[in-house]
């Protein structure tokens, strides 16, 4: 993304500086707990930043902005060093009251993008050619990254070290291996990160060229005409979901089902199937089968250590399971409609490429749209492995930390170890290393207790405060691939934001169209994962943005509208998938749709209009 290369002044178009937002009063001490390079500086002034409230739609604690640290380090080395994008490098990450601003990294100097390109053609093009074989190694490596943390084993230091150990000449005392497995915990988190770029940046490129070849033959061509020509992909990012509907199945077929009513706690419903006898115990075998790994999916986007899995917490999965089960009984359909889309896909892809005027465009066509099939699958599969299921075992080999500390006072709970920051937390086990191999009590103690009940006091204050979409001047060229398909930040919708923003509460909202059909119905407006529960069958979602663990609820409402997202992200995927009207990246439609009201979606016009 390229910044406009001045400081706002009264004359610019812009959004907010960093420098009129402050702490909320209060708060300056947690916010002071973020690393000097995630903190606002002058410079930074003259530069365009953008709320990440997608990844980050919630404030967040001091440990949980390790998530952006080792995301942003892998994500700028992919662009930027590995396969060398030509006009983009990495992203500049800030936080403010909880809230994670990020800035693209443009490169404007011709000659060093005449450079980076021919680098890039070295790099990329030979991924795009051994896709399948890469990909296939890079399944390998995240197997046994999942595996190593798993197997990771925090000592308990004991009283006095093992005989064993002891005669055996270990010459290792216990308290060395706390610092190790630490280390070793996020060591695997950082590497994790770059597992997770090396695909995506890729995957966006080829679509967004797709994207740009199609606007240019034909620019009178709506975007979700575009997205159709790649719907309807297999991807195992469905597959938890995919598991629950067969659960529902099953609970019909053995006739336990009865057992799923709305309301009722998943550990209630669990006692109650062992004690069906036979058919009980033949649910609950398959939901054995199912869960493992399918249920290691979060409940956010595993980017909060609060955001726990389905196999850490039921809830999700189980509230879904009354709404299948009743379709199942009443003969409706379960599947996504896969054949469907995909007829869809092939009609729009023939009568596209029909219309193309020579020989040499559609060969163009049909080399694009054909590496858009084979590299799109990526695009959510790898969440899967990266953002739930190995973030899920990184966050609880921190909590086994947390209950490490705990037990020696240096704080009541075991989840108090998510306010301190990743370098305190090292701290705090040195300091509990030291205290067990000398015999002296620990410092910790007395330091952390007020330090953690602050920093939670701060994170609710944040809460409860709006931050702008945005801040600093509009650039003037926005052209990082992750950027503009997955946040939807555009020169348009921009623009829109600022018209919103200047316009006052009318009753339109614009964002990306990015999924066709028109609904009228009763707004629900979801801010957290606690909410989720709200939603009512035919209920049009409006929210920051939608994650993939939220697959069941898109059976349940009639549109999504989110604040952040473009074409590629989650919702306008999803909601295509579902045949769902979309409307995403609409920036303030949590703030000015209300609860409750009744409001129609366009998503084929990108339109939210409030009727009430």
């Amino acid at each position: 993304m390229a910044d406009s290369g001045h400081a706002i002044t009264g004359e610019a178009r812009g959004f907010p500086s960093p420098s009129s937002l402050k702490a909320v009063p209060g708060t300056e001490a947690a916010q002071a707990a973020y690393p000097y390079y995630m903190q606002f500086a002058p410079g930074d002034d003259a530069r365009f930043w953008f709320y990440n409230s997608m990844h980050f739609p919630e404030p967040m604690s001091a440990f949980d902005m390790v998530t952006a640290e080792a995301a942003y380090c892998a994500l700028g080395a992919s662009n930027t060093r590995v396969h060398t994008l030509p006009t983009t490098k990495g992203i500049d990450y800030r936080i403010l009251n909880g809230r994670v601003y990020i800035g693209g990294v443009a490169v404007t100097d011709p000659d060093e993008i005449a450079e980076r390109t021919a680098e890039f053609q070295q790099r990329a093009f030979y991924y795009y050619e051994n896709w399948e074989k890469l990909y296939a190694q890079w399944r390998e490596k995240m197997a046994q990254l999942i595996k190593d943390a798993d197997q990771l084993v925090l000592p308990t230091l004991p009283k006095y070290e093992d005989l064993a150990a002891v005669h055996a000449g270990r010459g290792v005392a216990q308290n060395h291996y706390v610092l190790e497995v630490w280390q070793k915990t996020l060591e695997g988190y950082f590497r994790m990160w770059h597992h997770h770029f090396e695909f995506l940046l890729l995957g966006y490129g080829a679509y967004l060229v797709f994207f740009d070849f199609c606007k240019k033959a034909f620019p009178e061509m709506a975007d979700q005409t575009i997205a159709t020509m790649v719907a309807g992909m297999e991807g195992e990012m469905f597959r938890p979901d995919d598991e629950l509907r067969g659960l529902a199945r099953r609970a019909v077929e053995l006739g336990v089902d009865g057992k799923f009513v709305e309301g009722a706690k998943p550990a209630d419903i669990l006692t109650s199937l062992e004690q069906m006898g036979d058919s009980g115990r033949a649910w609950l075998a398959s939901f054995e089968t199912a869960r493992n790994p399918w249920f290691q999916i979060g409940a956010g986007d595993g980017f909060y250590h609060y955001h726990r899995s389905w196999n850490d917490d039921l809830t999700i999965p189980f509230s879904a399971l009354p709404g299948y089960c009743a379709k199942v009984r009443a003969g409706d359909r379960l599947e996504r409609p896969i054949a469907e889309l995909k007829q869809e896909r092939e009609h729009v892809i023939r009568a596209t490429r029909d219309l193309l005027s020579s020989d040499e465009e559609r060969a163009a066509f049909d080399q694009m749209i054909g590496l858009s099939h084979r590299v799109f699958p990526y695009v959510e599969e790898h969440k899967f492995y990266c953002e739930h299921w190995y973030t899920t075992l990184f966050f609880n080999k921190v909590r086994e930390f947390g209950a490490l500390l705990a037990r020696h006072g240096f704080f009541p709970n075991a989840e108090d170890v998510f306010q301190l920051n990743r370098f305190e937390v090292e701290q705090a086990l040195i300091d509990l290393m030291t205290s067990w191999s000398n015999g002296s009590p620990p410092r910790g103690p007395d330091l952390w207790p007020p330090i953690v009940a602050q920093r939670r006091a701060a994170v609710a204050e944040w809460a409860k405060v709006t931050m702008p979409p945005a801040l600093g001047p509009v650039p003037d060229v926005i052209d990082d691939p992750a950027i503009v398909m997955l946040w939807g930040i555009t020169r348009d919708n921009l623009n829109n934001w600022l018209a919103a923003d200047s316009a006052g509460d009318t009753g339109e909202i614009r964002g990306f169209a990015a999924s066709p059909g028109v609904v009228e119905g009763t707004a629900r407006v979801v801010k957290s994962v606690e909410e989720i529960a709200r939603l009512r069958q035919g209920d049009i979602l409006v929210c920051q943005i939608t994650n993939p663990s939220w697959a069941p609820i898109f059976d349940k409402i009639s549109a999504a509208v989110s604040d952040i997202g473009g074409s590629m992200s989650h919702a306008a995927i999803v909601a295509r998938e579902y045949g769902l009207p979309a409307v995403v990246g609409t920036a303030v439609a949590t703030q000015r749709i209300k609860d409750g009201q009744r409001v129609r979606v366009d998503g084929g016009r990108g339109v939210v209009t409030i009727l009430q």
